[in-house]
């Protein structure tokens, strides 16, 4: 084996490592309004929806990303030349949709509860939950860094 193709299985497996050590942020924990700007300041609002969303239609792109590396890493082993650059970016492109495929089938299926909630602000958040107990559109709510508390 060329010392090419040990740092090419190196690097391929040092990726696959660090993809599968790291984790999603622990649901909750964060308040996103309706710009995207993380906030932390207690706030009053009314629950405008709750939603059911399916685990399953999000992925975390780890699989995708992997999935591009070996996919080009194999379609550079085909061909010369320019054929060999087409070949990579088939191959990369190809492993992507495959690699994401793969996680999505991978992952614990399950529903999660996305409510939202209009801030007296003006601004709306959503905030995602395994299990909203008696929690319902038109509630008053609070808040809390990130978390939702009745009023």
């Amino acid at each position: 084996m060329s010392i090419r193709h040990l740092a090419v299985v190196c690097s391929v497996s040092a990726l696959a490592l660090a993809t599968a050590c790291s984790s999603s942020p622990p649901r909750n924990e964060r308040h996103l309004d309706g710009s995207g700007v993380v906030s932390s300041a207690t706030q009053y609002g009314n629950v405008s929806h709750i939603d059911i969303v399916s685990e399953s239609a999000r992925t975390s792109g780890g699989g995708a990303v992997i999935g591009a590396v070996l996919g080009a890493v194999i379609g550079n082993q085909v061909g010369s030349g320019s054929g060999r650059s087409a070949a990579t970016g088939v191959g990369m492109i190809g492993g992507a949709v495959i690699g994401n495929s793969i996680e999505r089938r991978n992952k614990r299926d399950g529903e999660v509860y996305r409510v939202s909630v209009r801030l007296d602000s003006g601004r709306t958040g959503q905030f995602d939950y395994d299990s909203i107990d008696d929690l319902r559109v038109g509630d008053r709510v609070k808040v809390e860094d990130g978390q939702l508390h009745r009023v």
